[in-house]
């Protein structure tokens, strides 16, 4: 496979375009008296053979100049996707030619549609859980794991039944329904929006009933009443909105198996509602994260995935991701910043180099801080596993991939060893030295992936060969820098022309959904949130009150400060743009004094 980085490209280019402008009088590009032989930059192997790009200047010498400009450097940042063909692709595929592709700035991507549908395609046999778990362990210990354990809560959960039979006749992919589930309502539907290149568009659509157990379930969250939510489930068994707000609310109560199931139970209703086109595992079915009532299965399917990793199923978590970035790719929940740590724990290290090369970014993959030192490791573990012989001479090494992904990216290194931790005394004397010790992000967008990228992926940093491969990377680095203080003038400007905007591009994703801690609330506190009615006993009519005990979201007139602080951990907490208490008092109140 094909392993010159778009990285090495842009800095090569740089050099190769100097030499053009210098040596255009004496010899055309590419003439025969070229020789290079002698071609060697610091963080990049040697000999290696170019990528094909049409319009692409031909090399004369790769000399770096000293007055190389950001402008020649970043000439070629915008890398074109790789071609993605198949024998059922269409003419164009015959023709050697790509779809068009469309660019939509940093945050987005251009995307070939052909492409994307190959690279993200979902095998179903490695969606659930149970089938992963039983390959690990063994189906007769799954078995018998599953019989012991649900013996009690089958017999306490007996009266939930509708009789002797299982009512679930779907055939679903993502979970499998359990007995005590109630029969499936109808309660959501989807419609066909239109096809378009290939691709089909679907939303959910939603009934009145659905919708009056909307305005109930609003009611009891702007109040923060949980006993209000339960009632609506109570009502509503099906009604996607409430079941995620109980599984957030169990799993900051540290109950996480009740967390599973609600989410479970929310996955179950949102595929039966599924079109019959719709076949999300095929890769060219999309919904519209804008769509309000298609946000419930991005959000189910995050979660999802997050307890998929944590009971260890890391390659049916990945299969997830993959069907979450083909569903929009405009990428709302952060997919992106986690397959390349769940392509690792599932060992699919040669799928994450040919995703890297196929799903293509107007700023390339490899510019990402998680990529950039993913695809390192991803090559780390190739290494390993395949023999020398077989090993194509012009692979890149994964030596030259971290020392790559430390030059773009020197704050990534300081953080990844505070956050890990790594003990090792040699770095107190790596994180000294100028390069690592004064490393700025430069912008806001890249400072916020790289703590993404961190909190996420810290964990693989722990294991002793990868510590001792990074410490010896980064020394190469320092003596790099040390030799040439151009070399780190390039990569910054890299870093500085991929990563423009003065604003936080990726403000909507939260890092607290790529880590795997999860704060937790007090039962009693939790229980204090339930509008001191014990159970599900309560009147409908109290969840059509806006103005009771509870209060004005966020406001410390109706509540003491504890239960407040409390309130504002709760996931569907919204307490809007203005959160300045004497503001608000002085707007409502004017002329009076604080």
């Amino acid at each position: 496979m094909t392993t010159t980085t778009p990285i090495q490209m842009i800095l090569e280019d740089t050099y190769e375009l100097n030499d053009v402008d210098s040596d255009q009088e004496d010899s055309k590009p590419g003439s025969a008296g070229e020789d290079n032989s002698h071609v060697s930059t610091s963080a990049k192997p040697k000999n290696k053979q170019k990528k094909k790009k049409k319009n692409k200047a031909k090399i004369s010498s790769f000399e770096p100049k000293k007055d190389t400009s950001a402008d020649l450097l970043l000439e070629r940042l915008n890398v074109t996707g790789t071609e993605c063909t198949s024998d059922h692709d269409s003419l164009d595929a015959h023709s050697g030619k790509t779809a068009p592709l469309t660019n939509s700035g940093m945050g987005g991507k251009y995307i070939s549609a052909k492409c994307t549908s190959e690279i993200l395609s979902v095998d179903p046999k490695f969606l659930r859980a149970e089938d992963e778990l039983k390959r690990i362990f063994g189906s007769k210990v799954i078995n018998a794991y599953e019989n012991s354990s649900n013996s009690e809560s089958q017999r306490r959960k007996q009266g939930l039944r509708r009789g002797p039979h299982n009512f679930h006749t779907r055939r679903t992919i993502l979970v499998v329904p359990l007995d005590y589930w109630p029969r499936w309502d109808g309660s959501l539907s989807m419609e066909l929006a239109e096809t378009k290149e290939g691709l089909h568009f679907f939303r959910y659509t939603h009934p009145s009933s659905y919708l009056e157990a909307q305005r109930k379930f609003e009611a009891a969250k702007n109040t923060y009443d949980i006993n209000g939510i339960a009632l609506v489930l109570a009502l509503h068994p099906y009604h996607v909105e409430s079941l995620l707000a109980l599984a957030e609310a169990f799993k900051y109560a540290g109950d996480h198996q009740r967390s599973v199931d609600a989410i479970d139970k929310c996955l179950y209703a949102l595929e039966c509602a599924w079109h019959p086109l719709f076949n999300p595992v095929r890769g060219n079915c999309r919904l519209d994260y804008r769509c309000d009532a298609n946000k419930p299965l991005f959000l189910a399917l995050r979660r999802h995935m997050q307890n998929l990793y944590r009971r260890g199923c890391c390659r049916s978590a990945l299969e997830v991701c993959k069907m979450l970035l083909s569903l929009d790719s405009d990428d709302p929940v952060g997919a992106l910043f986690c397959i390349d740590y769940f392509s690792l724990r599932a060992q699919q290290y040669e799928w994450l180099e040919l995703f890297a090369d196929q799903y293509g970014s107007d700023n390339s993959l490899w510019l990402l801080p998680n990529f950039s030192f993913s695809l390192a490791i991803a090559r780390f573990y190739l290494e390993r596993d395949t023999p020398i012989k077989q090993t194509p001479t012009d692979t890149v090494s994964s030596s030259e991939l971290l020392k790559q992904a430390l030059m773009l990216h020197p704050l990534a290194l300081k953080k990844i060893v505070d956050r890990a931790p790594l003990k090792d005394a040699a770095w107190k004397q790596i994180l000294k030295h100028r390069y690592f010790a004064y490393a700025e992000a430069g912008s806001p967008s890249l400072e916020h992936l790289i703590q993404i990228y961190v909190e996420r992926s810290y964990l693989i940093w722990r294991l002793p060969e990868l510590q001792k491969w990074l410490i010896d990377a980064a020394l190469q680095v320092i003596q790099i820098v040390n030799q040439d203080e151009g070399e780190a003038k390039d990569w910054a400007c890299v870093r500085k022309e991929a990563f423009q905007s003065d604003k936080n591009e990726y403000s909507h994703l939260s890092i607290a959904d790529f880590s795997d801690s999860v704060p937790t609330i007090p039962p009693e506190e939790i229980r204090h949130m339930m509008v001191d009615r014990p159970g599900i006993d309560v009147q409908p009519d109290a969840l059509d009150g806006q103005h009771n005990q509870q209060g004005h979201p966020g406001n410390l007139e109706y509540g003491n400060a504890l239960r407040m602080l409390l309130q504002s951990l709760l996931p569907w907490v919204d307490h809007g743009l203005n959160t300045n208490i004497d503001e608000q008092r002085e707007v409502e109140n004017p002329g009076e004094e604080n």
